[in-house]
């Protein structure tokens, strides 16, 4: 489940979905996730081989995170714009989100974040720690999904992924794996041992932010919400890795 959600990688799919699953899954994600952080790893370093610019490198590296992940979290950012942005009432807001279109609110934020994504990764490139900060990103994005799924966080819906997954992950569990990534960010390489598990508790600090004000605006979690605070949590990383 984890790995057939986040990527585009062709997996089985699950014999059963249930709660159990869900949660496990969640908790599974940064390994999930590591084929993503791999594929971008390779993409910065093939760029700094063959001399393309620093922000090329970064616009290639972040694009096929995109697209090995099939846009799923691209496509919840820019829905969670819309519904917070355009109305106040819940019930309006979440049947805009599932509308699936993108309106000017929803294009603006995602424009934005990819600039501001490729524009962090080629200023990491350019401090010459480009592939390792694309890993660590990419892996800590991920990892906050086990934050949005803890138990007390309700689905803004009886349905769809956000039920599914909604308060599955109990909160030592959720701990213990933001815990685990952050001590082993200490060891990424190419960096000061301090600066990677930074980017760990930068992004979970992006996504609690967007998380409780989605809470608080639609009433819980749902799929889009999950992809927009992976999205803002990656996004968070990067800037802290970009000098």
């Amino acid at each position: 489940m984890a790995i057939g959600t986040l990527t585009a990688l062709p997996v089985p799919a699950p014999h059963t979905i249930d709660r159990r699953v869900a949660g496990r899954a969640m908790l599974l994600a940064p390994i999930a996730a590591l084929p993503l952080a791999a594929l971008a790893t390779f993409i910065v370093l093939c760029g700094q081989m063959i001399g393309l610019p620093a922000l090329a490198t970064a616009g290639l590296a972040v694009g096929a995170v995109g697209l090995a992940s099939r846009g799923l979290h691209l496509d919840g950012l820019s829905d969670t714009a819309d519904g917070l942005g355009a109305s106040y009432d819940r019930s309006r807001a979440l049947e805009i989100m599932r509308r699936g279109d993108s309106g000017p609110t929803g294009v603006a934020t995602l424009v934005l974040v990819l600039i501001v994504q490729c524009g962090a990764l080629a200023g990491a490139i350019s401090a010459g720690h480009g592939s390792t900060a694309a890993a660590v990103a990419v892996l800590a994005g991920r990892a906050t999904l086990s934050l949005c799924c803890a138990r007390g966080i309700p689905s803004a819906r009886p349905e769809g992924l956000g039920a599914t997954v909604a308060g599955t992950v109990a909160i030592p569990l959720a701990v213990l794996a933001f815990l685990a990534l952050t001590a082993l960010a200490a060891v990424a390489p190419g960096l000061a041992w301090w600066r990677a598990p930074l980017a760990v508790i930068a992004a979970h600090l992006a996504a609690a932010v967007l998380l409780l004000r989605c809470v608080r605006r639609l009433g819980g979690i749902t799929g889009d919400v999950l992809g927009a605070c992976v999205e803002i949590a990656t996004t968070a990383a990067l800037l802290a890795l970009a000098p």
